[in-house]
């Protein structure tokens, strides 16, 4: 017989819900942990987000472990019987097994209620946006469970299965996406000069793209990567007014990533005065640097090295982004790595598929670090 959270794995996987339409995986969510006799759950949170509460009998800190709901705009490549039903869509970055995981921890606690504190279990929605964890803060609801602690982790393919990368600071990149929009005027393409062409701010917003190509080596981690160009029609006797660019910055720490901003608009906006361009830009995808407590990131440790879960070989912070960054802000976070296997694909990859052995040791470690941050307590 088929383990039930692997059998909620593979049913969450089935059926993947896009970041801010995720009510059906609460749904499948909520059906679940019910069955864990929690004290109270919340629906809604920042959207479709979904919090469990379970209470100790004595008075203790709080500590919330968070899950993510959504799933990519990717069309999945596999032949396995727990695909996607949906075309377009999948969890091909292994929230699918994070929820699972996070419903474990839930029976856990129903089999080993806490004898302290405050136990939350947060499925948060919209985390490939980054929109999702701001919108829980944000939500009225979310003050009455702040928590003293909160703890998350991301599988990582590359490193071996099981294995645990932790460290105190940045763990995780911060990050924002930008769409660059000029506007200048027509012109014949043999008299470029009586109008106003984007190209000349284009071909310096790509050189200054590419002076930060391979520099994560940089100690500020700052990188761009250009995503999306777009510039003129499809004519050879026109002389461009329209262009867009879509880039994307990234850096260690929220501070290196506002000054990298800076640059980017400080260079458009000096440019496109000199050609005359009209200039609008957006930001999108804004992800804050996930920073670890040193305690937490310490509790972490220890309770991998008490179940035997070797030291994971990765390098942080991790290049990509998190936006469980925006709790670091209000609570002592721990943000950690578990590994998924060195020949895996790669997350986001068309054919990346959750290990389903990882679940199991997954939940005793999150169990290790509740035991740990309530016995820490005096629970």
């Amino acid at each position: 017989m088929i383990d039930p959270l692997v059998a909620l794995r593979h049913d969450l996987h089935r059926h993947p819900d896009l970041s801010g339409q995720e009510g059906a995986t609460a749904r499948r969510v909520r059906a679940y942990i019910e069955q864990t006799n929690p004290a109270q759950v919340i629906d809604g949170l920042g959207g479709h987000g979904v919090a469990v509460v379970y209470h100790g009998a004595h008075h203790g800190p709080t500590v919330l472990f968070r899950a993510e709901l959504d799933a990519l705009p990717i069309q999945e490549r596999s032949v396995a019987a727990h695909r996607s039903v949906r075309d377009g869509v999948a969890h091909l970055c292994g929230h699918d097994g994070h929820m699972a995981i996070l419903a474990g921890l839930g029976e856990s606690l129903r089999n080993h209620p806490p004898v302290s504190g405050r136990v939350i279990l947060l499925f948060q929605p919209a985390e490939e946006t980054g929109e999702g964890a701001r919108a829980v803060l944000a939500d009225p609801r979310f003050d009455a469970l702040r928590p003293d602690w909160a703890f998350a982790l991301h599988n990582m393919p590359g490193v071996a299965p099981g294995h645990v990368a932790v460290g105190a600071g940045p763990a995780a990149c911060a990050s924002v996406g930008l769409r660059v929009c000029l506007q200048g005027r027509e012109a014949h393409a043999a008299q470029p000069e009586t109008g106003q062409s984007p190209a000349p701010v284009m071909q310096d917003l790509l050189e200054w793209v590419q002076a930060f190509q391979g520099a994560h080596g940089r100690k500020d981690g700052c990188l761009a990567t250009l995503c999306h160009l777009n510039m003129g029609q499809p004519a050879f006797g026109i002389s461009p007014a329209q262009a867009e660019i879509w880039i994307t910055l990234r850096a260690i720490t929220d501070c290196a990533l506002g000054q990298l901003e800076g640059q980017l608009r400080d260079l458009v906006a000096q440019r496109a005065s000199l050609c005359g361009l009209e200039v609008q830009i957006s930001r999108h995808d804004h992800f804050n640097a996930s920073i670890n407590d040193p305690d937490a990131a310490a509790i972490v440790a220890r309770a991998a090295a008490g179940l035997g879960m070797p030291a994971g070989d990765f390098a942080l912070p991790m290049r990509a982004s998190e936006d469980f960054g925006a709790f670091s802000a209000v609570t002592r976070t721990g943000l950690f790595f578990l590994g998924a296997g060195e020949t895996v694909p790669s997350l986001h990859n068309p054919d990346y598929d959750f290990p389903d052995t990882l679940i199991a040791p997954a939940v005793r470690l999150f169990r290790a670090i509740l035991d740990d941050c309530l016995h820490a307590q005096g629970g």
